[in-house]
């Protein structure tokens, strides 16, 4: 699946985690989309940074620190894109984890129908 199309589902999904979601919103989808193209970026550039800097304490907590570094990259991409508002932490967290499970399950169940 190329990049384009797993942005658009990573912006579908965020866009309707949004409104599941109370600290969670959007002022359109194209903040969603702009939240997913920033997500992508931070997730290649900044989180790894952060991986290495926090190793220590990601080992200490078996990696559920990595939780708190997802939660850390998506109140990032709030404070770059002004239509997405994260109420705080814990919203990002949550809305961390969601995105990840469900664009992941998405992401896999197409790699199953291509082979």
């Amino acid at each position: 699946m190329n990049f384009v199309v797993r942005l658009l589902i990573s912006a579908l999904v965020a866009f309707g985690l949004s409104y599941i979601l109370p600290g969670i919103s959007f002022d359109s989808f194209t903040d969603a989309l702009i939240v997913a193209l920033v997500l992508a970026l931070l997730n290649t550039i900044v989180k790894p940074i952060l991986i290495i800097f926090t190793f220590p304490i990601t080992i200490i907590t078996l990696g559920l620190f990595l939780l708190v570094i997802n939660a850390l990259i998506i109140l990032m991409a709030d404070k770059l894109v002004n239509g997405f508002d994260v109420a705080g932490f814990w919203s990002a967290l949550l809305f961390s984890i969601l995105l990840s499970i469900i664009t992941s399950l998405i992401n896999a169940s197409d790699k199953k129908s291509d082979s």
